[in-house]
Formats: structure tokens, C-alpha cells, sequence
């Protein structure tokens, strides 16, 4: 039986010592010398497991608490592989356990996961746990030897023959009452209390094997406080993903179509719910009005922001409707209802009002970056005067700026977020910035869409990360440009 774990599949942590293994009592008298060796087992068992749980609390998302779990256990029962199958949800179920797969593996690669997935559930060890889990069912189930066992099903041994699995163990994952995790598929502990279903792991041998007595109880011990970990993880996660349908929901579901200007837009959201929000909507007499701007507050939280996002827009499209061609104005009304509702709260906004057929846009700026014109003969940013961010100061004030475009150029607004992409100082972001528009083909430059993609090809997320900078690649990037024709 082979206890290895190759080393591209360990992880990020060292290997730690085997679990030793103690021989079960037998029925003569303990010899002398025993209890001291026993003790020093016991000691043993509950470093390593103090060890592995330890390693598990430092995982900061449910893919990596996963693959934390299936290395732990695999290292506890002697195996080389293993797989995660999350429980499906169940109708109604709006807070299921949800990760970027449900099939999570470890020593396996997706093509050895595709061939699992292709036994019938019935059949699977881990699947037949999550099937029949329920009061008085089974929460393990062990196959020593998979190819001499005549009673499984012929595509499981064919499967296991193809990837070098001799023998297998699945145990299920269940978090006790009171973990939030917003499912009430439940099983039974033989005490009466219910547990929630969370998965069912499976760990394969390549040879002939099976754990004993000694190596079940550490992985039960173990698992039980990983299905608590697995089961925060879910619950964090799915209410990061219905956070990110409401902050999508609360940005423009599509861009209006105007003769004379062409839109185009992208929006990369940051997990936790960003503060990042645009507009763009048509005015009376054919104008167009483009709205760009961020917001944030000492201790907010994601719903908080995301929130506090839907006001602002709200508002400025209101404003926007009734005054929009006057950008200061605009802002100035922001601003008010910004110190009124959350006087805790500030903002950055630029706002700006445009009318294709004349090819004008009136700006104002509220401490955003400015935007920056691309055309055939040039390339530089808006000169919108420097002003303090909204609910900054006892009254927000600045002028306007007026811009006259010629046929074929683009504006381009964007969040701080595509600035700390480069990992540099604001200045040298800005020049990074100009000299990828510069860089942008004729055919690149007629194309909104395709100018905005240009841009973020020549400025990568992560690129501050490879530099030694503070940017992660997680934070949120906005673009929404304007080419008036």
C-alpha cells in the first residue's frame, strides 16, 4: 500500500510525518511497556490531526478547503488519490454548496474525473453514499480490492482498471445544526439529531487495500471538522454569487442606441461586490449622457456597497434626466443626496454630457480619473480639473470642461481599478495607459469593443502581482467607451 503523495498534487504545505501505525489490541495481557506506547500513539494522533486541521482553517476558499480536505484524508488513510463530489442541489434550494465544479479531485486530472463521471451513480461508491444518505444509512463504504469484487458494476471495475485504482473508500461529509449553509437536505447520527448533507469524498488506493479501524477514526475525526470548515465555504460562497447577480443587476443591462456615437462596455466584478458603477442613457434631443464613478466606506461591507451603489445611480440618473446638460449640476445634486442619506459615505464621480450631432461633451469630474480621447491624431486625457471626491468637503464644487470631438474619436471612461492593474505609481499608470491606446491599430480605434479589449490585453490583471506589486488581479475594473461618428 503506498502512502506517497506526488509532489505536484501536495499542495502549497511541506509533507508532514505518516500517521504511525499502532497494532490493534489483542486478547493476552498488554506487555510490559505498553501504556506508555499507546499514550505516545493517542499523542501522536491528535498532533497530526491538530496539524491537518490547522492547515485546513488557513484555506481561504472552498476550492482550496477541498483539495485540503481530500490531501488531509488521503494522507490519513494511506492513499495516493481522491475526489470531492458536492451534494446537487435540491428544489428550492437557493444556497446549495457551490464551487467552479462540483467534482473536485486530487491526483486526478479532468480527463481521470471524466471517465469517473461516467458510472452510473448507482454504482460510484461516493455517488451511492449521497443517494442513500438518511437515517440508519451507511456514512462509509470501502471496495478493498475493485477488480476481484464480481459484485460491482463492470464500468466502475473498467474505470478503475483504466486509471490504476485497485481499491477505494468514500465516506460522507456532514456539518452539524447551526452551520449556515442554507440546505435542509439532512441525515441521521443515531442520536436523533440532524445533520446537513454536505458531500461524499472517495479516496482510491493503487493497490489492494483498505484503511483500518485505527486510520477510520482519525478520517472521521478529521472530516467532522471539515464538513464545518466546507460548509462556511459554501455558505460564503453562494452568497457571494447571489451578491454578484444583484450587482450586476444593478448596472445597465444594455447600452442605448444613438445615431452618431457608438457604446461599448466592460465590467470585471470583484468577488466580495465592488463599489464600481456606469451609465449611459439617451436624453431628449438626441443627447447622450455617460456616467462613470466608485464608492466605499470604512468597514462596508459587500451587500453595503453594492447597496450603496444602486443609490448613486439611481440618483444621478434622476439628476441626469432633469439637468443633464450641465454636468456640475449633476454632481452638485449627488452630492447633496450623498451628505444627506450616508454622510459617512464618499464617492468619486464624473459625469458627461454629450451631443453626437454636434460632436461636444461637457464634463465634470468629482475626484474620478479623467478620461482619455483616442483618435487618429491623438491620444491624451480630458483636462477635468482636479476636485476632491464627493462628501469630501463642506461643499463640492468644479468646473466644467468642454470637449470638441472630431469624427471617429473615442472617449474613454474607466475605474481606478484599470489604473492599479499596472502595479505602478499613478503617474506611470497613466502613461502605461496612454501609450496602449496610442498603440491601437486604425482597425482597432474604429471599434469600440475592440479598443476596450486592446486595452486590457496591454495592461494584464496580475501584472502588478508578477512585478512584486500589491495588485492581486481581483479588483474591480470598469470601461465604457464612447466613438462618435
Amino acid at each position: 500500500m503506498s502512502t506517497s503523495v506526488p509532489s505536484n498534487v501536495a499542495g502549497i504545505h511541506p509533507t508532514i510525518t505518516p500517521v504511525p501505525q499502532t497494532p490493534p489490541p489483542g486478547d493476552s495481557p498488554a506487555p510490559p511497556g505498553a501504556a506508555p506506547e499507546r499514550l505516545a500513539s493517542w499523542i501522536s494522533d491528535l498532533t497530526a490531526l491538530h496539524d491537518l486541521t490547522e492547515r485546513l482553517a488557513r484555506t481561504s476558499t472552498l476550492r482550496d478547503a477541498l483539495h485540503e480536505t481530500l490531501r488531509a484524508g488521503a494522507h490519513l488513510i494511506g492513499a495516493r488519490r481522491g475526489l470531492i463530489a458536492l451534494r446537487p442541489p435540491a428544489p428550492g434550494d437557493r444556497e446549495g454548496p457551490t464551487a467552479p465544479d462540483r467534482l473536485t479531485g486530487y491526483g486526478l486530472t479532468p480527463a481521470d474525473l471524466g471517465q469517473l463521471e461516467t458510472v452510473p451513480p448507482a454504482a460510484a461508491p461516493h455517488t451511492r453514499l449521497l443517494d442513500g444518505a438518511g437515517d440508519g444509512a451507511a456514512t462509509e463504504l470501502t471496495h478493498p480490492d475493485l477488480a476481484a469484487d464480481d459484485t460491482l458494476d463492470p464500468r466502475l471495475r473498467d474505470v478503475a482498471r483504466l486509471l490504476g485504482c485497485a481499491a477505494g473508500h468514500a465516506a460522507l461529509l456532514t456539518a452539524e445544526p447551526g452551520t449556515s449553509t442554507g440546505t435542509s437536505t439532512s441525515t441521521g447520527t443515531g442520536t436523533g439529531t440532524a445533520h446537513r448533507l454536505l458531500a461524499a469524498a472517495l479516496w482510491l488506493y493503487d493497490e489492494a487495500a483498505e484503511p483500518d479501524q485505527r486510520q477510520r477514526e482519525l478520517l472521521t475525526r478529521y472530516l467532522r471538522h471539515a464538513a464545518q470548515h466546507l460548509a462556511q465555504h459554501a455558505a460564503l460562497a453562494a452568497t457571494r454569487a447571489e451578491l454578484a447577480t444583484l450587482r450586476e443587476g444593478l448596472l445597465p443591462g444594455r447600452l442605448p442606441y444613438l445615431p452618431g456615437v457608438t457604446l461599448a462596455a466592460h465590467h470585471r466584478p470583484q468577488s466580495a461586490g465592488g463599489g464600481d458603477f456606469y451609465d449611459a442613457l439617451a436624453l431628449p434631443d438626441g443627447a447622450l449622457g455617460l456616467a462613470i464613478g466608485s464608492t466605499a466606506a470604512a468597514g462596508d461591507t459587500g451587500a453595503a456597497t453594492v447597496a450603496a451603489v444602486g443609490r448613486l445611480r439611481a440618483g444621478l440618473r434622476a439628476y441626469a434626466v432633469m439637468e443633464g446638460e450641465d454636468p456640475v449640476a449633476v454632481l452638485s445634486d449627488l452630492e447633496l443626496l450623498l451628505r444627506l442619506t450616508e454622510p459617512a459615505r464618499s464617492a468619486t464621480a464624473l459625469y458627461g454630457f454629450a451631443e453626437p450631432a454636434a460632436g461636444k461633451l461637457v464634463l465634470a469630474s468629482a475626484g474620478h480619473p479623467p478620461p482619455l480621447v483616442v483618435g487618429e491624431h491623438r491620444t491624451e486625457f480630458a483636462d477635468t480639473t482636479l476636485s476632491a471626491p464627493l462628501g469630501m468637503l463642506a461643499c463640492w464644487e468644479a468646473p466644467s470642461v468642454e470637449i470638441d470631438l472630431a469624427q471617429g474619436e473615442t472617449v474613454l471612461l474607466y475605474s481606478a481599478g484599470l489604473l492599479h492593474r499596472t502595479g505602478e505609481p499613478r503617474d506611470r499608470a497613466f502613461s502605461r495607459l496612454q501609450s496602449a491606446a496610442r498603440a491601437a491599430t486604425p482597425r482597432v480605434r474604429a471599434d469600440p469593443q475592440a479598443l476596450i479589449d486592446h486595452i486590457l490585453r496591454a495592461l494584464p490583471a496580475g501584472a502588478a502581482a508578477e512585478a512584486g506589486g500589491p495588485y492581486d488581479g481581483r479588483e474591480e475594473t470598469v470601461l465604457l467607451a464612447a466613438r462618435f461618428h
